[in-house]
């Protein structure tokens, strides 16, 4: 049940920095708690020699901590706007949709975390001095403070090493590609298997509207709709597929069976949001790499190379659904009776998705017309006999736009030879 949370909140990215203010609070007042019974403690036992050494070496330290409390927040903002830059960099070369690569990362998070907590907990430090110069009148000498600001400052400048070189790799269409399909395979991993129902589906009974905002389909809550339908003694059929563009009155749940489960019982089922994500989206993978591979191949940017990086990773991700069941999965209760049918995109969808619109715009590369052939032959070897007839259209009416395109012979044999590498 916490998994859409987990997912929504890493969408986002103000959690982890209010977190860390909220977390370095709660360890100020830990340390600023220990500092004062430590000179209690130093005080009940006379021992005015001690607290008159920490107050030296707190001192000291003093310069530190007023040096990162004036210097951490213009770091920070240069930093960032540095960062700004190299993502809007980054989806004018690439696609609009990896910015949420960026906005997901958890280096980038940790690292903008830390650097505000590390600015909060020098302020508040530099609160707890005091100017009482007497070791017995003095009632908290900073000294755990200091060091734990000095803890968070080394932290930081190791996050920030780590963080550039994120950055750096974040902007290589490689690394952008590899883990665009890291995440999707993520989410094919988590694809449930469960076949449809056993036995026909009852008269359908009812639909259920949707009744939030306008919005794309992100997920639904499984675990609650099967639930709800369990205790109404009915199967739920979504109606739309995740990723779809949903706005109020729009059918999403079709009841079979029964009664329809009251709206209290499927609230907060449904997520809508402004844009797709990987969480339960099957395809968004594939549209993400497809989207990279139509900017490279325009002719504002002419890179076929990145075009070839892409069609890699399609054929990565066609290959492993080339066996799974798709179209229609269902969702058991814990007795075993399938309460949840839910659409996926069918073989057919899917192919079309990585080869399509690339197919279309490729034709005057011959670097990508050969991966494209190399690929649609690969993926024939891999896959079942019944879901050959959408490569093998793929693959023909690639040949036919090569064949309209290209009036010389020789260079539409050597545009149609397929090769792993495009051109070697």
């Amino acid at each position: 049940m916490l998994s859409p949370l987990r997912e929504h909140l890493r969408d986002t990215f103000w959690f982890a920095p209010s977190a860390a203010l909220a977390l370095v609070c709660v360890l100020w007042l830990l340390a600023n708690w220990v500092d004062t019974a430590v000179v209690d403690e130093l005080q009940r036992q006379e021992e005015y020699g001690a607290i008159q050494d920490l107050m030296g070496v707190v001192d000291d330290l003093k310069t530190v901590v007023t040096t990162v409390s004036s210097a951490m927040m213009t770091f920070i903002g240069v930093v960032f706007s540095i960062s700004l830059v190299a993502v809007q960099m980054a989806s004018g070369q690439f696609t609009p949709r990896v910015v949420r690569i960026f906005v997901r990362s958890r280096i980038t998070k940790l690292t903008f975390a830390v650097f505000l907590a590390t600015f909060a907990l020098s302020l508040l430090v530099l609160t707890s001095y005091s100017g009482e110069p007497d070791p017995k009148l003095v009632s908290s000498v900073p000294f755990v403070q200091s060091v734990l600001t000095i803890v968070l400052v080394a932290l930081s400048l190791l996050l920030f090493i780590a963080y550039v070189n994120t950055t750096l790799r974040l902007m290589r269409v490689g690394h952008v590609v590899d883990r665009i399909t890291a995440e999707a395979f993520r989410v094919l991993h988590k694809m449930p298997h469960g076949a449809p129902a056993d036995r026909p589906l009852g008269a359908q009974s009812g639909q259920i509207g949707h009744s939030g905002r306008a919005g794309v389909l992100r997920d639904v809550n499984i675990a609650r709709l099967v639930r709800a339908a369990r205790r109404q003694g009915v199967v739920l059929r979504l109606i739309p597929r995740i990723g779809d563009f949903v706005v109020p009155g729009t059918p999403v749940l079709a009841v079979h069976g029964g009664g329809a489960p009251s709206r209290g019982a499927l609230g907060y089922t449904v997520s809508v949001g402004v844009e797709r994500t990987f969480h339960q989206d099957v395809g968004f993978g594939l549209r993400q790499l497809s989207d990279i591979a139509l900017r490279a191949l325009s002719p504002a940017v002419n890179d076929p190379t990145t075009a070839v990086q892409c069609l890699d990773r399609i054929v990565q991700l066609l290959a492993a659904l080339a066996a799974r069941p798709l179209g229609t999965v269902g969702h058991r209760d814990h007795h075993g009776e399938v309460r949840l049918l839910q659409p996926v995109p069918s073989w057919e969808n899917l192919v079309d998705l990585g080869f399509a619109e690339i197919r279309t715009y490729a034709v005057g590369s011959p670097q990508v017309t050969r991966r494209l052939v190399a690929a649609l032959d690969e993926l024939l070897r891999l896959t079942p006999d019944e879901r050959r007839a959408p490569l093998l259209r793929h693959r023909a009416l690639l040949v036919h736009a090569v064949e309209r395109a290209v009036p010389e012979a020789a260079e539409r044999d050597f545009a149609l030879e397929g090769d792993r590498q495009g051109i070697g």
